[in-house]
């Protein structure tokens, strides 16, 4: 890509807030820098909405919401299936455009702009199968009816590692269901989100549905709307610390909640498995998304008796992975999103090798500009190196032996997360046995990717709260009504 269609991508997203379907600039008139975190240079200033202007995108959303609650199903599911054409359409400059303020190469953004797009395709098919029920009571004397309605108006809060299938994931099922929404993009990478809320509105979404807030604040911003009383429902994905903070807000007005919090994923390869298998599985569960993924492998443990063939196996392929700008052609490790990841990364990996780890292959970040850290393959790592309990996100493998299956799933479960788990074995009773034992919302069988817009994706534990995606992805942003009915 040139220089200039960069610059068109860029110059082609509106920067103001989008609040009652029409942009304005932040009230108190000031702007933030998006970063290109492959140099460090701005790509633009968006607005940096101040507390004033989240009261308005939240006045916005609750004047909108009787109308929309009472839009048809099938008008609901229209605007998102024209929404995901326009996805479709145009993969390639959206594609670009995440790259830019993301950093990850370009052949994964344009795999996320089709992950993301599904979720409106997804959502548009679900909006026409909300349900509910009627029965007879147990004595015969009355009848029980069933309904289901939205939750109302809904906050979302979204990552910057998944910048646009974060934001669909969650708008799809509000837009489905009938809820209103005011939606906060992480300050790294707005512009995203920014282009979404400007193809929804081509699509046909009515003003005040949808509601956007850039802002450097986002604790100041949110925080007020949260205990404001009127918003009735709030989804979040990003780090448990903050949900935890986000959850103490919540219990303040009783706020129906959903979260998608972090990951510990444990990767299990047994004796009997296919290695061939196992490595692919493995790549692609640590380097999808530059490791910078809440599913991401985070701790490998590996039977003894092939440790060090996968060891080895993997760090050819760690080796030879390019690495470089996003936009760059080949490129397969991309920049982390900013100086503050970069140095987590170098800290977790810096403890392991104090403690006994050895360095197969990387280890140290990139000199010259960029937010660059080398694919990294760890081996011997300690159970009390600070990467065997903290979220890695980064191209980081740490590589640990085990002897037994209760060993393997012991050192798997020995975490406060239970997001997903990976396992690779070729004994089917083992497969059921192990994945039947693994704490975790999500396990991946011989393969190392389970997010699938038709499937249920959450954790258990300190992992989050609730499920997006699959056919229960929508009762998030529905409420079950019982209306007894005297005969």
């Amino acid at each position: 890509m040139t220089s200039i269609s960069e610059a068109g991508v860029v110059a082609a997203v509106d920067k103001e807030l989008f609040i009652g379907g029409k942009w304005v600039p932040a009230a108190n008139g000031k702007t933030f820098p998006v970063l290109d975190p492959s140099t460090g240079e701005a790509l633009c200033e968006v607005a940096d909405a101040s507390p004033a202007d989240g009261v308005s995108a939240l006045d916005a959303a609750v004047a909108a919401q009787a109308d929309w609650a009472n839009v048809a199903p099938r008008e609901r599911g229209e605007i998102l299936r024209r929404a995901y054409e326009l996805l479709v359409k145009r993969a390639d400059e959206l594609a670009l455009l995440m790259t830019l303020e993301m950093g990850k190469p370009l052949a994964e953004s344009k795999g996320e702009i089709t992950y993301a797009a599904e979720f409106f395709r997804w959502f548009a098919e679900e909006a026409v199968r909300i349900d509910g029920g009627y029965a007879v009571a147990p004595n015969g004397t009355g009848r029980f009816l069933v309904t289901k309605q939205p939750v109302g108006p809904s906050l979302l809060i979204t990552p910057w590692n998944f910048p646009m299938a974060m934001g669909t994931r969650k708008i799809g099922p509000a837009v489905a269901a009938g809820c209103t929404m005011v939606i906060k993009p992480a300050a790294q990478t707005p512009l995203s989100m920014l282009a979404l809320a400007a193809i929804l509105a081509e699509a046909g979404l009515p003003e005040g549905v949808l509601n956007v807030l850039t802002t450097s604040d986002s604790g100041g911003v949110m925080e007020p709307l949260i205990r404001d009383g009127r918003a009735r429902k709030l989804s979040f994905t990003g780090s448990t610390g903050v949900g935890r903070k986000l959850l103490e807000q919540c219990a303040d007005k009783v706020l129906r909640t959903s979260m998608e919090l972090g990951g510990n994923a444990p990767f299990l390869v047994f004796e009997d498995a296919d290695l061939d298998a196992a490595i692919e599985g493995a790549m692609t569960a640590k380097m999808r998304n530059i490791g910078e993924a809440c599913t991401a492998a985070n701790r490998f443990y590996v039977q003894r008796g092939i440790v060090g063939e996968f060891s080895r196996r993997l760090t050819e392929r760690m080796e030879a992975l390019p690495m470089g700008r996003g936009t760059e052609e080949g490129v397969v490790v991309g920049p982390l999103i900013d100086e503050a990841a970069v140095e987590k990364v170098s800290g977790l990996v810096s403890d392991a090798v104090d403690r006994g780890a050895r360095v197969l292959t990387g280890g140290s970040t990139v000199d010259g500009p960029g937010n660059f850290y080398q694919a990294t393959v760890l081996t011997d790592v300690p159970k009390e190196a600070k990467l065997a309990s903290e979220e890695i996100f980064g191209p980081v493998a740490p590589i640990t032996p085990f002897d037994s299956e209760d060993e393997a799933i012991a050192a798997a479960n020995d975490t406060e997360f239970g997001l997903v788990s990976y396992v690779y074995t070729s004994d089917l009773k083992r497969a059921l046995r192990v994945s039947e034992r693994l704490e975790a919302g999500m396990i991946g069988l011989n393969q190392g990717l389970v997010s699938n817009p038709a499937a249920p994706f959450g954790g258990i534990k300190q992992s989050g709260l609730g499920r997006e995606g699959g056919t229960v992805g929508i009762d998030e942003f529905l409420e079950t009504k019982y209306i007894a009915v005297a005969l």
